[in-house]
C-alpha cells in the first residue's frame, strides 16, 4: 500500500468514528426530549413538579455528552451527511511533515 492510501483509510476510519459519535448524541438527545415529556405529563398529574429534577441531571450529562462530541471532535441520510462532512474536513487537513 503507498502513502496515499494509508492516508485515505485513516480519514475514512476518522470520518466514521466522528459521524457516529454525532449520531449518538442525536439519538441521545431526541431519547431525553421523548422521556421527559413523558415525565412531565406524568408530573403534572400529580400534585407536585418533580419532573424538574431528572431533567436537570440528565440535562448535564446530555450537555456533557454534546461538548464532548462537538467541542472536542471538530467536529444513509443524515449519518451519510456527516460521514461526508468529517471526509471533507479531514481531506482539507495538510499534514506539515
Amino acid at each position: 500500500m503507498n502513502t496515499q492510501t494509508l492516508q485515505t483509510e485513516e480519514i475514512e476510519r476518522l470520518a466514521r468514528k466522528r459521524a457516529g459519535a454525532k449520531m449518538s448524541w442525536y439519538i441521545h438527545a431526541s431519547v431525553y426530549i421523548l422521556v421527559n415529556l413523558l415525565l412531565a405529563l406524568l408530573s403534572a398529574m400529580s400534585e407536585r413538579n418533580w419532573a424538574v429534577f431528572p431533567a436537570f441531571g440528565w440535562g448535564i450529562g446530555l450537555l456533557a455528552h454534546g461538548a464532548a462530541v462537538f467541542l472536542f471532535t471538530g467536529g444513509g441520510g443524515l449519518h451519510e451527511r456527516l460521514v461526508q462532512q468529517e471526509r471533507n474536513r479531514l481531506a482539507l487537513q495538510r499534514d506539515p511533515w
